[in-house]
């Protein structure tokens, strides 16, 4: 089992619900894993991912993420120091209008 494999095991199995843990590509798939990770892991999660990616790979990441929540996308300013602008998903509108937002 490679280094990959195991970080992706040790995830909880929650965040990768609808499909299978072992297709998931670490590299190829790290804007799919950053997202999940981001928005509906746990803090021991998260954790794992700056630990197993570094923060400068995520950093670069994240920015190119197109759809992060509000609360997620504050949390990723400040933790990363970047401003809200630079985020794709700030700038970009989601083509289906939400009817309720909380």
């Amino acid at each position: 089992m490679n280094l990959s494999q195991i970080y992706i095991q040790s995830l909880s199995s929650t965040l990768f619900w609808d499909v299978s843990m072992m297709s998931i590509d670490v590299e190829n798939h790290i804007q799919f894993v950053l997202e999940r990770v981001l928005t509906r892991g746990t803090l021991d999660d998260f954790k794992k991912t700056v630990s197993f990616y570094g923060k400068d790979k995520i950093e670069k990441t994240v920015v190119k993420i197109k759809t992060l929540d509000k609360k997620t996308l504050h949390f990723c300013s400040v933790y990363f120091s970047i401003e809200k602008s630079q985020f794709i998903c700030y700038n970009t509108k989601p083509l289906n209008h939400l009817h309720w937002d909380y």
